[in-house]
């Protein structure tokens, strides 16, 4: 009886302690993204309403750029001409965004993702919640 008894122990561990993200959840990553929430290392919390900029982010291959965009009232989006450039490392502790710029880099631990919402850490231990873009649609 015990034998069984540790087997499905063995096997709830194994099964409850996923790194979180899957690779096959990455595809959600491309697309408009605004942020939500930002939590600092001591559980307090600042909440964003509506942005100006919004990100966009294309990822293929493991790589890819994050870019600020604004949106428009008629749909479309003005850009910036600077866009961050990162790797998405797969490590043992989950995908890390690895940034690199002229002035700095760091990294990113990318902690929950869906088609809806993703959320990151970063190396000073701030969550950075972002939820999907939804433009304002006025009726005509």
């Amino acid at each position: 009886m015990w034998k069984w008894t540790l087997s499905f122990l063995i096997l709830l561990l194994c099964c409850c302690t996923g790194r979180g993200v899957t690779s096959d959840e990455l595809n959600h990553l491309n697309g408009y993204w605004e942020i939500e929430e930002v939590t600092f290392p001591d559980g307090s919390n600042k909440e964003y309403g509506a942005s100006p900029a919004v990100d966009f982010i294309h990822l293929e291959n493991e790589k890819g750029f994050r870019k600020k965009v604004y949106p428009k009232i008629d749909g479309s989006f003005n850009t910036s001409n600077s866009a961050e450039s990162f790797e998405l490392a797969d490590t043992d502790d989950g995908f890390v965004f690895l940034y690199s710029t002229e002035t700095a880099d760091w990294q990113e631990r990318l902690l929950q993702i869906d088609s809806v919402s993703f959320t990151v850490m970063n190396e000073e231990g701030l969550k950075y919640s972002y939820r999907r873009f939804q433009p304002i649609e006025i009726p005509k």
